[in-house]
């Protein structure tokens, strides 16, 4: 059995934006960094995708291509940003970054979801769908498999780049990314 995290592929006009779950539209390169990841990709006995727009696409475009109809599953989504969604970073003022980066995991000067609660909430959908047989695909985003590799020991987990369209792999306790 694998597991494999997928991160979404390039969003648009996102560059400097505070976005989790604000439905954000895709790159018109869609297609292509869609066909470069699924030419990597082993076979699949599950998908498994956050509910999000940017998410969903993949999963769908790939599910057609190899027979599965996507599962959208809530606890795959990224971290609600609270009041910083659709702000840029550098309007957010210096000291609720820095409240932020003092209390990572319990913090939340945004108003919304702290680390803590995503690692949490990752890490109980992760033990569900690893009782499932076969190989577990599941479209995602980057602090959704910062919180995985996290959960697998992986160290500097949280500050990991996550490229987009990229698979990370979690076999047993062991992750890679290709």
């Amino acid at each position: 059995m694998a597991l494999i995290l997928v991160r979404h592929t390039r969003p648009e006009g996102t560059d400097g934006l505070c976005y989790g779950r604000l439905d954000v539209p895709l790159a018109a390169s869609f297609e292509e960094e869609a066909r470069a990841l699924a030419a990597g990709l082993p076979p699949f006995d599950h998908l498994i995708t956050s509910p999000a727009t940017r998410c969903r696409r993949l999963a769908d475009w790939l599910g057609a291509r190899r027979g599965l109809v996507p599962l959208v599953d809530h606890r795959f989504q990224e971290m609600d940003f609270g009041r910083w969604e659709g702000r840029l970073w550098s309007e957010i003022s210096e000291g609720e970054i820095n409240a932020w980066a003092e209390h990572f995991f319990e913090g939340r000067p945004h108003g919304g979801e702290n680390v803590a609660d995503l690692a949490d909430r990752v890490g109980r959908a992760l033990t569900c769908v690893r009782r499932w047989p076969g190989n577990i695909l599941i479209i995602t985003h980057a602090g959704v498999v910062r919180a995985a590799l996290a959960a697998a020991g992986q160290a500097g987990a949280w500050q990991a780049s996550i490229a987009y369209a990229s698979a990370t792999w979690l076999d047993g306790l062991e992750a890679r990314e290709e």
